[in-house]
């Protein structure tokens, strides 16, 4: 397979580090570049120069671990399951801490390499600041395999411990990476979409108190500044659900038309929230769909089935916010109640894969909630403010995703968003204005834990941040 440049780049920057006795590597590549064909063949070179044995990859889910094996056997055609024969095998990170003694004696007697997909998940500098999986690699991996390759496409995490295996600058804490390959670089080159990031708003909010009185916002910023009403509350409103649906289902439909394999992704905040916008999908909009979540059997079996299916759209709860390979998806709504900077570039990384499809448009929905508002104009940014705080105790519960809340200083916003102005009537046909205009109270009206309800009564108006001076 030829490599892309930047593959072929970060390749021999690679090799360079480790014949000058470097052994641990990391790679910041933007989702969707390519980092897994380009980790395969770092392994396919470093075997042909005879300095490794054995390869060991791990990852956040067993479809990213699956992908990997697929990848790493077609390159090195040989097994990679690690069965005799094979030359290495796929993990998933929670799979490590199982492994005995045994296991780990295959880093000492041999020369492996070890490799990291979204090592922003394994966290620790230290074994007193380290999360279970960052403790497992500090104590078997970090002094014991020959060399270590660690990729990320967000090499920070949200609750602003350190990266294991990774360097940190003194005095600001900025992480130092070996290779940089950035977003801005791969829509230059044709590697990555170009997204377009639709900001939906609105302009008559009512907010009820219990006491009957009541407030109006002309927009979510004032909204969720000058009352208690949530985020949560507004992903979950019926009318605002329709409505960002249907603006997705719009522009999904406009690029079927050229590549008709086009498919969209809704991230839901619950099990329940996704099952309502699955049936709305549904029986509303009469779309195709399907619906992924942790509580499914075979959660797996599903991604793979729509990845090479026709199905036009896909429901999840944390299944395909980051990793996941469904190059086929092109629209994506932000519905889920994470709000991180983190997170919001894992969802908006799944619609950014190039296919040999004529249309390369990517577009991502979302509310007008102020973080996410920040985010989405400092896009270009590869490494945002994030301060990293070495703690002197080790935290609890050190196993689960790194998604939480914690307030990033804002940076300046760049003058670079067009805006335009949509009603109903200009999404819907007419028989679906009227159906929607016309809901009870009770449809549109999401009651809060101190008794607040919210009527969303004002014209939708949607801002479009075109990333990158590109032309909308």
């Amino acid at each position: 397979m030829q490599l892309r440049q930047w593959q072929l780049e970060c390749v021999n920057r690679a090799l360079e580090h480790f014949h000058a006795n470097k052994r641990h590597f990391l790679c910041l590549a933007t989702p969707g570049a390519g980092k897994t064909i380009m980790a395969a063949e770092i392994a396919a070179e470093l075997f042909e120069q005879d300095l490794i044995d054995f390869v060991l990859c791990f990852s956040p889910s067993v479809n990213i671990s699956q992908g990997i094996q697929n990848t790493f056997s077609h390159r090195l055609e040989c097994r990679f399951d690690g069965v005799i024969g094979a030359v290495g095998c796929s993990y998933t990170y929670q799979g490590m801490l199982s492994f005995k003694d045994d296991f780990w004696q295959l880093l000492k007697r041999n020369r492996v390499l070890v490799i990291f997909d979204e090592i922003h998940h394994c966290s620790g500098s230290t074994l007193e600041d380290a999360n279970a999986w960052g403790e497992e690699i500090l104590l078997n991996i970090q002094d014991h395999a020959k060399y270590t390759l660690a990729l990320t496409g967000t090499p920070w995490r949200s609750d602003q411990a350190p990266i294991v295996l990774s360097r940190y600058l003194d005095p600001d804490s900025k992480i130092q990476c070996d290779y940089v390959y950035g977003l801005r670089e791969a829509v230059r080159d044709g590697v990555c979409r170009n997204p377009k990031i639709v900001l939906i708003d609105n302009e008559e909010l009512l907010v009820t108190n219990q006491d009957n009185e009541i407030q109006t916002f002309s927009s979510f910023d004032d909204l969720f500044k000058g009352s208690s009403i949530s985020y949560q509350s507004v992903v979950k409103n019926n009318l605002a659900i329709h409505h960002i649906l249907g603006l997705a289902i719009d522009k999904l439909g406009s690029i079927r038309q050229l590549n008709p394999n086009a498919a969209g992704l809704v991230v839901a905040s619950s099990i329940e929230h996704a099952s309502h916008i699955l049936k709305i999908l549904k029986d509303t909009f009469h779309q195709t769909a399907t619906i992924v979540t942790y509580q499914e059997a075979n959660p797996s079996d599903i991604i793979n089935e729509f990845r090479h299916d026709n199905t036009q759209w896909i429901v999840s709860v944390g299944m395909v916010s980051e990793g996941t390979d469904i190059p086929r998806l092109q629209v994506c709504c932000h519905l889920s109640r994470v709000k991180t900077e983190l997170y919001f570039r894992q969802i908006l990384g799944r619609i950014l894969r190039t296919t040999r499809a004529l249309d390369q448009q990517a577009w991502l929905f979302m509310f007008a909630e102020p973080k996410l508002v920040v985010f989405a104009h400092r896009i270009e940014l590869e490494l945002p403010d994030n301060h990293v705080v070495m703690r002197e105790s080790k935290p609890s519960g050190g196993m689960e995703l790194t998604i939480s809340n914690y307030e990033k200083k804002p940076s300046h916003l760049p003058n670079q968003s067009r805006s335009f102005t949509l009603s109903v009537g200009d999404i819907f046909d007419k028989k679906q204005t009227n159906a929607i205009l016309n809901r009870t109270t009770e449809d549109v009206q999401f009651t809060s834990s101190i008794n607040l309800s919210i009527e969303i009564l004002g014209r939708f108006r949607e801002k479009v941040i075109s990333t990158f001076d590109s032309p909308f």
